[in-house]
């Protein structure tokens, strides 16, 4: 199951290498990632299949591993259906009405969307019976 794993780096060039060069000498696979800079930061999320690989891949290189959070991974949806207008407020209408708050979001490689959730297992359902 993938999980997001976020960890912060300096808004600085070579940064960004220095975390993909990691995993990939590690063999681990970048399924998702998501990067704000803030004031001279980096909050970097990255979706990965092999948790235990990149944290040992991350850490080896010097990058802190702040938080793992379960998420839960659209299935992969028909071209272009993601990139309709309004397919993610379709989504986020249905989770939000069944109560349940989304903290994390982004997409994915292959047309996914990540999501953390207050309630992934009921989300999941909910946008399962979406598709």
């Amino acid at each position: 199951m993938a999980k997001d794993l976020k960890v912060t780096l300096t808004d600085q060039p070579g940064e960004g290498a220095r975390l993909g060069e990691a995993l990939g000498k590690a063999g681990v696979n970048i399924e998702g990632l998501c990067a704000i800079m803030e004031g001279g930061t980096a909050h970097v999320h990255v979706l990965v299949e092999d948790v235990a690989g990149a944290r040992a891949a991350l850490e080896g290189a010097g990058i802190g591993v702040e938080a793992e959070t379960d998420v839960l991974v659209s299935p992969a949806l028909p071209e272009p259906d993601l990139d309709t207008p309004g397919k993610f407020g379709e989504m986020a209408r249905a989770i939000a009405d069944a109560g349940i708050n989304i903290s994390l979001v982004y997409v994915a490689s292959r047309n996914r969307v990540v999501l953390a959730t207050s309630d992934n297992q009921r989300a999941t359902q909910l946008l399962q019976s979406m598709m």
